[in-house]
């Protein structure tokens, strides 16, 4: 079994600036690349955990989710960082428009995501954490018996690094 770092992305590998959805939004965090390199340094797999509610109220769609984490993906691996896998909720129980109008087990604070992720990539939950900007990521985190820590702005590889 692996170790794992979970990165929730909005407010933690880029600034969560209304609902970004295409690579032009993306404002990465200072840090950004320096951190997750350190956890694969490290031997820690990377995942990104992110609810999405924005493809639920119609504002984009999953397409666009999955090719802006393609294009992340990608803009990891110019700097010599890789993240493993992502994974996304588009539902909103509230404000959710036709199918994604639903009480999901994926969309934080519920560990969906998390337990996903640890099932398919073979996770040791006890030796890996969760780096959140809200206190929905850390519940999601205790949920899933993985550490949370909040991270509350500055350089992320500082913030990852002292962790590691």
């Amino acid at each position: 079994m692996s170790k794992a770092v979970f990165f929730d992305r909005d407010g933690v590998l880029n600034a969560d600036t209304n609902y970004p959805h295409l690579p032009e939004h993306i404002q990465w965090i200072p840090g950004v690349f320096e951190a997750v390199k350190a956890a694969n340094e490290a031997g820690y797999k990377v995942f990104v955990i992110t609810n999405q509610a924005g493809v639920g109220r119609g504002l984009y769609t999953e397409s666009h989710v999955n090719a802006l984490h393609r294009w992340m993906r990608e803009e990891f691996k110019k700097h010599g960082a890789a993240i493993d896998d992502f994974a996304y909720c588009p539902h909103h129980p509230t404000e959710g428009q036709g199918i994604y109008r639903v009480e999901c087990e994926c969309r934080k604070p519920k560990p969906g995501m998390l337990r996903e992720l640890i099932a398919r990539h073979g996770v040791n939950a006890a030796e890996s954490l969760l780096i959140g900007d809200r206190d929905s990521d850390l519940q999601a985190a205790k949920a899933a018996h993985i550490q949370g820590c909040l991270f509350t702005g500055g350089d992320l590889a500082e913030f990852v690094t002292a962790l590691l």
